[in-house]
C-alpha cells in the first residue's frame, strides 16, 4: 500500500508502541483487502468493554491493557495504551448492574464490566453502550470516512446517514482508534456505492413489521450486494429505516442501500445505480408470506415464555409504543418481557414516565446490552415472541429457543396472555414444523470448521502473504446463526491435539471486511480468487495442499 509519511512514522514507533502495533496491523490488513492506501477516520465505533472468559484471564494475566493489545491490536504482549486518537465509542456490551436479579448474567462479568469501562473512559472511548450509537448522538456526517462494527449501526450509517464504513471488526475498529486511519477500501469508494439491484414492492409497505420483512427478502435476495428499493412504499421514520437495514443485513449481508427520495445518496433511481438501471424484482403477496413463514417456521409450540423488543436497541418512540399497548394490563405469570434500549434513552423514559407504565404490567426496560449479545434469557425460556426480525433470525439458533415473529402489538399481547397468536398464521406452525436453525451458504458441515489464533514466538513468520487473503468460504450448519462473525476454514490441521482447533491454511470466496480481517490474526496463509468456487470441489474428509504464495490449491482424495 501507498503510505503517508505519518503512516510510516506511527508504523515506526514515532507515537508509542500501542500505535506502531495498530499501524502493523492495518497496513497487513489493508493488503489482505489489496486497499491501495488508507483513509483518514475521524469516528469510530468498537467493542473493548464487552467481557468474556477469554478477556478476563488477560486482565488477570496483565490488566486491560494487555486485553486490548492482545485483542484490540493483535498484539503479543500488553502495551502501554494511549488516549485513543479519534472520537471513540463503545457499542453494545453485556448486562450492567440494572440487569441483576432479572438477567441470568454473570455478576463477575457485570464487575468486569464496570472495570473496563472506567478503564477506557479515561482514555477517551464514551461509553455509549448501544448498537444504535445514531440514536445517542454520534451521528457522523455525509462522507465522511468512518470505522464501525456492528452489522445494524453500519447499514445504517452508511444508507441513511451517507457516511462511508466496511463492516469492520474489534481489531481493525481498536486500531483505527489509535491511528485515525482505516484501509480505504469498499464503502469507502463512489463506485462500491452505487446500486446493483432493483428491487420494487408491489404491494404496500408501511409499519414496523413491514418493512422488517421487506428487508429480510431483500437481504436474502442481494446478499452482500446494494440494493435500491422503490415501489408502495409509505415514507419510512427512523425506527423501520434502522428495522429494515437490520433485517437486510442479517439475511444477507447489505451494509448500504438506497431509497430513492428518502435516502441522502438516492435523490432518483437513476442516480442511486449511477448508470444502467437494471430489471426489477417484484416483492408481493406472496414474497411477504413467504418471508413470514420463514420467521416463523422454527418450532410447533405457541406458548410464549419470553417476549423481547428493541432490536436493534429501541427508539423512544418504540417504547412509548410499548408502554401504551401496556397500560392498565399484566404479563402472564410465566411470561416476562424485556425491552432492550440506550441507556440514554432509558432515562428519558424514565423521566417521560414509560418505565413505570412497563413495570408496572410486569416489563423490564434494560440497558446496554441484548440477549443475542450477552447469550442470556430468562431462566427456562423455551419459546420467545419479537417484533425483530434480526433477532427471530439469530436468537434461536444463539440459545437454542423457539421463535415467533409478529407486530409489537401482537407481543405485547404474546407477553399478557402467554401465547404467541402470530404463530396460528403461519402454516409451518399449524402443521408442526420442526425447528429449524438457520445458516447461510454452502459448504461442509460444523464439525469441519476450526478457527483459533496461531501465536508464534516471531509474529512474522505466519503472516499470509500481501494480496493473499481476499474471500471467505460461507459453510451452511444449522446450528449457526447467519454470517455475521463466521468464519468458513478449509485446511490441513496439524496432528497434534492442542492444534486440533485452529486453523493451518484457510480459503476464501466471497471479499469482505470480516473474511480479511480475520485470516490476518490467525495469521496463517490463506488464499481466494480460485478458478473453481471451492464448495462444489472440496468435500468433507478431503486432504488440501494450499500454496498461498503460488495461489494453488490441490485436493488430494
Amino acid at each position: 500500500m501507498e503510505l503517508t509519511d505519518d503512516d510510516r512514522a506511527m508504523r515506526d514507533g514515532a507515537e508509542g508502541p500501542a500505535v506502531a502495533a495498530a499501524m502493523d496491523l492495518l497496513i497487513r490488513y489493508g493488503e489482505a483487502l489489496d486497499a491501495e492506501r488508507l483513509c483518514d477516520v475521524r469516528n469510530v465505533a468498537g467493542t473493548t468493554t464487552q467481557p468474556s472468559p477469554a478477556k478476563a484471564k488477560l486482565v488477570a494475566e496483565g490488566g486491560w491493557e494487555k486485553a486490548f493489545s492482545v485483542i484490540n491490536l493483535d498484539a503479543d504482549e500488553a502495551l502501554p495504551i494511549p488516549d485513543m486518537k479519534v472520537p471513540t465509542c463503545q457499542l453494545q456490551q453485556g448486562f450492567g448492574p440494572d440487569s441483576v436479579g432479572i438477567a441470568p448474567y454473570p455478576e463477575q462479568f457485570v464487575e468486569l464490566q464496570s472495570d473496563a469501562e472506567a478503564f477506557y473512559g479515561r482514555r477517551g472511548v464514551h461509553i455509549l453502550a448501544t448498537c444504535t450509537p445514531y440514536q445517542v448522538g454520534n451521528l457522523p456526517t455525509r462522507g465522511e470516512h468512518i470505522a464501525w462494527m456492528e452489522s445494524s449501526a453500519v447499514v445504517y450509517a452508511n444508507s441513511v446517514l451517507g457516511a462511508r464504513t466496511n463492516c469492520e471488526g474489534t481489531a481493525s475498529t481498536g486500531a483505527a482508534s489509535l491511528t485515525g486511519r482505516i484501509p480505504c477500501w469498499g464503502n469507502h469508494h463512489d463506485e462500491h456505492r452505487r446500486g446493483t439491484h432493483l428491487v420494487r414492492a408491489d404491494m404496500p409497505v408501511a409499519g414496523f413489521r413491514d418493512w422488517g420483512m421487506f428487508g429480510y427478502f431483500v437481504g436474502e435476495l442481494v446478499q452482500e450486494a446494494r440494493p435500491v428499493v422503490v415501489g408502495e412504499l409509505a415514507r419510512p421514520d427512523l425506527a423501520q429505516l434502522k428495522h429494515f437495514g437490520a433485517a437486510a443485513a442479517s439475511s444477507g449481508g447489505v451494509e448500504l442501500y438506497h431509497v430513492p427520495g428518502v435516502t441522502p445518496e438516492a435523490p432518483d433511481v437513476e442516480t442511486a445505480f449511477g448508470g444502467p438501471v437494471p430489471e426489477a424484482v417484484g416483492y408481493g403477496p406472496a414474497e411477504r408470506r413467504r418471508v413470514y413463514e420463514t420467521l416463523n417456521d422454527q418450532g410447533s409450540s405457541t406458548d410464549v415464555d419470553f417476549v423481547l423488543l428493541g432490536c436493534p436497541h429501541a427508539s423512544l418512540d418504540q417504547i412509548r409504543a410499548a408502554a401504551r399497548a401496556l397500560e392498565g394490563r399484566r404479563l402472564h405469570s410465566g411470561t416476562q418481557l424485556w425491552i432492550m434500549a440506550p441507556r440514554a434513552l432509558k432515562d428519558t423514559a424514565d423521566r417521560s414516565g414509560y418505565t413505570a407504565v412497563i413495570e408496572a404490567a410486569g416489563g423490564k426496560v434494560l440497558a446496554d446490552s441484548c440477549p443475542a449479545m450477552s447469550r442470556s434469557a430468562p431462566p427456562g425460556t423455551k419459546v420467545f415472541a419479537t417484533d425483530s426480525a434480526k433477532q427471530a433470525h439469530y436468537l434461536p439458533a444463539i440459545l437454542g429457543i423457539e421463535a415467533w415473529f409478529g407486530t409489537t402489538d401482537e407481543c405485547v399481547d404474546a407477553a399478557v396472555t402467554g401465547r404467541g397468536r402470530a404463530c396460528c398464521d403461519s402454516p409451518a406452525r399449524a402443521h408442526g414444523g420442526a425447528r429449524r436453525r438457520r445458516g447461510r451458504g454452502a459448504g461442509l458441515p460444523r464439525d469441519d470448521l476450526r478457527l483459533g489464533r496461531d501465536r508464534p514466538g516471531h509474529r512474522h513468520d505466519h503472516r499470509a502473504p500481501p494480496r493473499a487473503v481476499r474471500r471467505v468460504l460461507h459453510r451452511q450448519d444449522p446450528g449457526v446463526p447467519g454470517r455475521e462473525g463466521l468464519l468458513g476454514l478449509v485446511g490441513l490441521l496439524p496432528d497434534h491435539p492442542p492444534a486440533r482447533h485452529r486453523p493451518h491454511r484457510m480459503i476464501f470466496t466471497v471479499t469482505t471486511t470480516k473474511a480479511a480481517l480475520g485470516a490476518v490474526v490467525t495469521r496463517v496463509p490463506a488464499l481466494t480468487d480460485l478458478d473453481h468456487d471451492p464448495t462444489t470441489v472440496i468435500a468433507t474428509g478431503d486432504r488440501l495442499r494450499l500454496d498461498a504464495t503460488a495461489g494453488t490449491v490441490e485436493v488430494l482424495r
